[in-house]
């Protein structure tokens, strides 16, 4: 097929259906929703397929709002991934560059989940109206992918074999620039620890008390000194999410936290984690109390694949990064001066840039958003510290994914700001270039097989060695 002739159907598409989709995105924005529970988010995206001939099929792995939508027949079979997920506490108002909840402690987008949701089922749509116009043959799919925030539901479907058969996976992200996701990500684990001893009147008879909160502090401290001893990419957090109580006079008999644990390699993130397990047991040895274990979730690390991010960075190119109105310029540059701690994001990119491209990147720095198209270095070094569930997706099939600059410059992931931005006309042009973007990539993979078998044979050679194991165990089901 003509290369000019797929780029301007899948272009064309996007922008026919353009208001739908900022139209769906700001819905999903203004009603966020949280951890398997985005049941008006994915009503919206999975009638939008069904209105544009895709088949449904909901509750994968048993899941709620965990579907997959598709069209075609025959392979090539190419994947988007969809998420639409808000976070806990980050409502936030619109368009407003300082913190304004819409409703104290609500959720809100503070990861653009609204936007990368939309963004995806527009590139898919754009895939399926080439096959059915013949320009392509193939299937397209797309997987709403609840929950990613807290409950990994990707790593299930992973884990029970929903992404097995596919050719490729493509996914992006909203965030401060536009490029291909840097290299790897961190693998996680989280597991909530519940100690119980024993109440007792904390002056009256002392000695008959087993302070849970004891135990839990003599974990806290026992993980402190293992963060010497572990590799220095390793990320260890944790919430004490109940303290047995508010009476500093009663022996607290409960406690509670809830850990999450990163590292770069999938290997060493299972040793890490029992070794925190193991402060835990000692903590309840030395307190004389009992101490459960449920294990949540977990992630892997993403498994880069250079042909696939070869064509990603290409496509971004030929569609071009949109540019700003001075309206648009003058909101991203009040938010970007409301950030109490901006990333360092042209530092970052440019840390494995040659020098004369490291000083072209660095020449961005202090504009209020990064416009440009980031050059791509293959890494599989995590430049940006962060975990995803797509990194599961990224061990069953060939994946990559690319970011695009919907939030003002330096803008961190999970902040206000980021929910600020969510419905501008920023964040909108952001959506509808990373859905290009996308769509031509998948356009040109269906239409070029050996580029689809360079991918292939790349993630191969990367898995031989070390196949897939899923960090969640076979027995744990999600926290629904």
């Amino acid at each position: 097929m003509n290369p000019e002739s797929l780029q301007h159907a899948v272009c064309a598409s996007v922008d026919a259906h353009a208001q739908t989709y900022t139209a769906a995105s700001d819905a999903i924005w203004e009603h966020p929703e949280v951890n398997f529970h985005e049941d008006a988010s994915a009503g919206i995206l999975r009638a939008l397929l069904l209105q544009n001939g895709f088949s449904v099929t909901d509750r994968l792995d048993g899941m709620p709002n965990a579907f997959r939508a598709e069209y075609g027949s025959g392979r090539p079979v190419l994947a988007f991934l969809g998420e639409f997920d808000a976070l806990s506490a980050m409502s936030q108002k619109a368009g407003c560059a300082v913190r304004e909840p819409v409703t104290p402690g609500a959720p809100g987008h503070g990861c653009g989940h609204n936007l990368l949701g939309v963004g995806s089922l527009a590139a898919a749509v754009a895939v399926k109206e080439a096959i059915a116009a013949g320009l392509l043959s193939g299937t397209v799919v797309y997987f709403g992918c609840p929950a990613e925030e807290t409950g990994s539901a990707k790593t299930f479907l992973a884990r029970d074999g929903f992404f097995d058969g596919l050719d490729a996976i493509l996914s992006w992200h909203p965030w401060d620039y536009n490029g291909i996701w840097p290299g790897g990500s961190l693998a996680n684990v989280k597991m909530i620890f519940r100690f119980t001893g024993q109440s007792a009147h904390a002056a009256g008879s002392p000695e008959l008390g087993r302070s849970a909160l004891d135990a839990l502090e003599l974990m806290n401290v026992g993980v402190q000194f293992l963060r010497e001893h572990v590799p220095e990419d390793t990320r260890i957090h944790y919430a004490i999410t109940d303290a047995g109580g508010l009476s500093p006079n009663v022996v607290q008999a409960r406690a509670e936290a809830v850990y999450l644990v990163r590292s770069q390699r999938l290997a060493d993130l299972e040793g890490i984690k029992q070794r925190v397990i193991d402060c835990a047991r000692g903590a309840a040895i030395m307190t004389g109390t009992t101490m459960e274990m449920e294990f949540v979730k977990g992630c892997s690390n993403i498994l880069p694949n250079t042909a696939m991010e070869e064509v990603l960075i290409s496509s971004m190119q030929t569609v071009g990064a949109p540019g700003y109105t001075q309206t648009e310029l003058a909101l991203a540059r009040s938010l970007h001066d409301s950030l109490e701690a901006p990333e360092r994001t042209l530092a970052k990119l440019s840390r494995l840039c040659a020098s004369d491209v490291r000083e072209r990147v660095m020449a961005h720095q202090g504009e209020p958003i990064y416009s440009f198209i980031a050059p791509h270095t293959p890494t599989d070094a995590p430049i940006m510290t962060i975990s995803t569930d797509a990194g599961d997706a990224s061990w069953c099939a060939p994946t990559s994914q690319l970011s695009a600059a919907a939030w003002a410059a330096d803008t961190p992931a999970h902040s206000w700001q980021a929910v600020a931005i969510g419905k501008s006309s920023i964040a909108h042009k952001a959506m509808l270039f990373a859905a290009k973007s996308l769509a031509l990539s998948a356009a040109r993979l269906m239409d070029e097989p050996e580029t689809l078998s360079r991918a292939r044979r790349e993630f191969l050679a990367r898995t031989k060695d070390h196949p897939y194991i899923c960090p969640i165990p076979a027995d744990v089901q999600p926290r629904l």
